[in-house]
């Protein structure tokens, strides 16, 4: 896919997030006043595009998406995940350098935990897990965002963690893990960011997700926002922001909680 293209669409989703998003509220890094929109790399750019063309390859053989549609696809998956992405971590890039250098590790990374371990970080990384993972939305744009984190990608179906295997090695990937053991059976409290997209038996997912948050950590749901007071009813032990209307969407939301 042509990579002018990708920019153009996904434009709407890099405006800068809005001066009373909850990062400001809970003293995270904000967002500067005035702040441009963020531009991608044409390496970012390139990279989208590979992964869009792995995805619709892939797709041919498993249901990874019902979307086919390569303009729909980078709007509804790649905008909305950049979206959390750009609140999360709104210096991308530039904010979190990516240290690591050598060969892409898939697998486990020093600073990720097993399914029967928890070993501590051992660097600076902010540790994050995309729950339910699938076709890789939002964690993959999340790496692609901010490249600096170490992303476990959390998916029970073998079939959907080997495309998302292939698609860490297209894009030269470090620090990234794919665990194929149920969510359950991570340790608690492992990660500084937990994200959940889209998920079937979203009551009964959710506890999972936030039994994975570590103190001070945080838990992103992109869902629509019907879902949004079962979300806090059932998560009464985190502090909810006001949730943010996903771009483009009238029933998406991002909404961002804080243990």
């Amino acid at each position: 896919m042509d990579p002018a293209r990708i920019a153009e669409l996904l434009a709407p989703f890099l405006a800068p997030p809005s001066p009373a998003s909850f990062l400001e509220s809970c003293h995270s890094e904000p967002a500067n006043a005035g702040e441009e929109p963020a531009v991608l790399s044409p390496a970012q750019l390139q990279d989208i595009s590979t992964y869009i063309d792995i995805l619709l390859r892939w797709n041919a053989r498993i249901n990874l998406t019902a979307i086919r549609d390569p303009d729909e696809i980078v709007t509804r998956h790649f905008g909305e995940s950049l979206f959390a992405a750009r609140h999360l971590f709104p210096g991308g890039r530039a904010a979190l350098k990516d240290r690591v250098t050598g060969h892409e590790r898939i697998g486990v990374p020093a600073s990720a935990p097993t399914a029967n371990e928890q070993r501590p970080a051992t660097n600076d990384r902010p540790i994050v897990a995309d729950l339910g993972s699938g076709a890789g939305f939002p964690g993959i744009p999340i790496k692609l965002w901010a490249p600096g984190i170490s992303l476990t990608l959390i998916e029970s179906s073998h079939k959907k963690a080997a495309f998302l295997r292939e698609v860490s090695r297209a894009l030269t990937f470090t620090d990234v893990n794919i665990q194929t053991a149920r969510a359950e059976t991570l340790p608690a409290g492992s990660f500084q960011v937990v994200t959940l997209r889209a998920v079937e038996r979203f009551a009964a997912i959710l506890p999972v997700a936030v039994n994975l948050v570590a103190p001070a950590g945080r838990l992103a749901l992109l869902i629509g926002s019907t879902q949004f007071a079962q979300a806090r009813s059932l998560s009464p032990e985190l502090s909810w922001s006001d949730p943010e209307p996903v771009p483009l969407s009238h029933t998406r939301i991002l909404a961002i909680a804080h243990r």
